[in-house]
């Protein structure tokens, strides 16, 4: 590699760093605000265990942020040599542009593996221990479940609300059970409580004093003047089971957090035929390992398929042009996204081969980009 491959494959790479940093920095606190704040707000989360499962967070975007990042970063390191001339002299010099590509397209070879490995190994594993790490510190603190000033509807059926929260005593606590159509059948309201956790039959138990509660008609539980009446108790206890709860919590191993090997596995366990799975829901469940192998496959080539549509258009820029280039580049992005989430609506319909589908995006921006590199070849 001459001097010139070097000086463009170094600001390549540490531009398109750059670039997947920020990216992924924005998709981090993305995801964080909306799994992690919430509950690290009602005190579900520690912080040590918040920034530990932020971390995990670091493989997941970075596998999109690598793509996007690859296309951004050749933009602005071919927008600035063409806007100062360096392109145009260096092709003068007699240099073509798949000369002055190959560190470029090398640096995207380097990205697919690199995303390669981070699909196939990195990411699902910080993906299900994050999801196991979180579900875990949520059930071992039970009683935060219960968050002053909230509205909770964590638990099957019913609404909680409690106005103040010290400890396990509770002020102000309402509780409202709703029917089948979320309609409130029942409501009882107290002044004070306090709140327990059975640990071995895994409920919290609710003793409110000063209680006064309303029995509302089930047929028509909106119509008040049909209330079946209203009663009061000095002191009253409820059990508000958590298996239903903290089972919303646990983690399902989805496909798209298999490893390779685990991939292959199961797909050559689908291969077998299963006496608890009809044929077709065998087939739909292979047709699922498929669609998650070739996904993975197909983001990781994506980069490839961005460094070869960034070039041409990165070579073609001007000063004034590079904004205009990155929203184009942008709106590519979002088009190959859009398009892998269509292929992955089909994931039901065998016959359509959802599998091959997800090359589709890729490939297209393969051929895009090449059109491209042939027509600027040719200025």
């Amino acid at each position: 590699m001459n001097l010139i491959h070097r000086h463009i494959f170094a600001n390549v790479i540490l531009t398109c760093a750059a670039a997947v940093g920020l990216f992924a920095f924005v998709l981090m606190m993305g995801n964080a605000l909306k799994d992690l704040l919430p509950l690290m707000l009602a005190g579900q989360l520690a912080w040590d265990t918040s920034l530990r499962l932020v971390g995990l967070l670091v493989p997941f975007v970075v596998s999109y942020a690598l793509p996007m990042g690859m296309l951004t970063g050749i933009l602005l390191v071919l927008g600035r040599m063409s806007a100062e001339g360096e392109i145009t002299a260096l092709r003068a010099a007699g240099l073509s542009v798949a000369w002055l590509s190959a560190p470029i397209l090398f640096a995207a070879i380097l990205g697919v593996i690199l995303c390669g490995l981070i699909n196939f190994q990195f990411m699902p594993v910080a993906r299900l221990t994050y999801h196991r790490e979180m579900a875990a510190a949520v059930q071992q603190n039970p009683l935060s479940f219960i968050v002053p000033k909230t509205f909770i509807r964590d638990f099957p059926g019913i609404v909680l609300y409690a106005g103040e929260k010290k400890g396990a005593a509770l002020k102000d606590f309402w509780l409202w059970e709703l029917d089948a159509k979320n309609r409130v059948k029942r409501f009882a309201r107290s002044d004070s409580g306090r709140l327990s956790f059975d640990e071995a039959n895994n409920k919290l138990i609710l003793t409110l004093e000063r209680t006064s509660a309303e029995v509302r008609d089930e047929q028509d539980p909106e119509n008040f003047t049909a209330a079946r009446g209203a009663a009061a108790w000095d002191q009253a206890t409820f059990d508000l089971p958590l298996d239903k709860v903290t089972g919303q919590r646990t983690v399902g191993l989805k496909d798209k957090w298999l490893t390779f090997s685990q991939l292959v596995a199961k797909w050559r366990r689908l291969n077998v035929p299963d006496a608890k799975l009809t044929t077709a829901e065998q087939a739909k469940q292979q047709m699922r390992v498929q669609i998650a192998l070739h996904e993975k496959f197909a983001t990781a080539f994506s980069v490839l398929s961005f460094a070869l549509i960034a070039i041409p258009l990165g070579i073609k820029a001007s000063r004034k042009e590079t904004s205009a280039n990155l929203g184009l580049g942008l709106a590519l992005t979002m088009a190959y996204y859009f398009g892998t989430i269509i292929a992955s609506w089909c994931d039901n319909y065998i016959g359509l081969r959802p599998d091959l589908l997800m090359w589709v995006p890729t490939l297209a921006f393969q051929a895009l980009g090449l059109w491209m590199f042939y027509k600027i070849d040719r200025a």
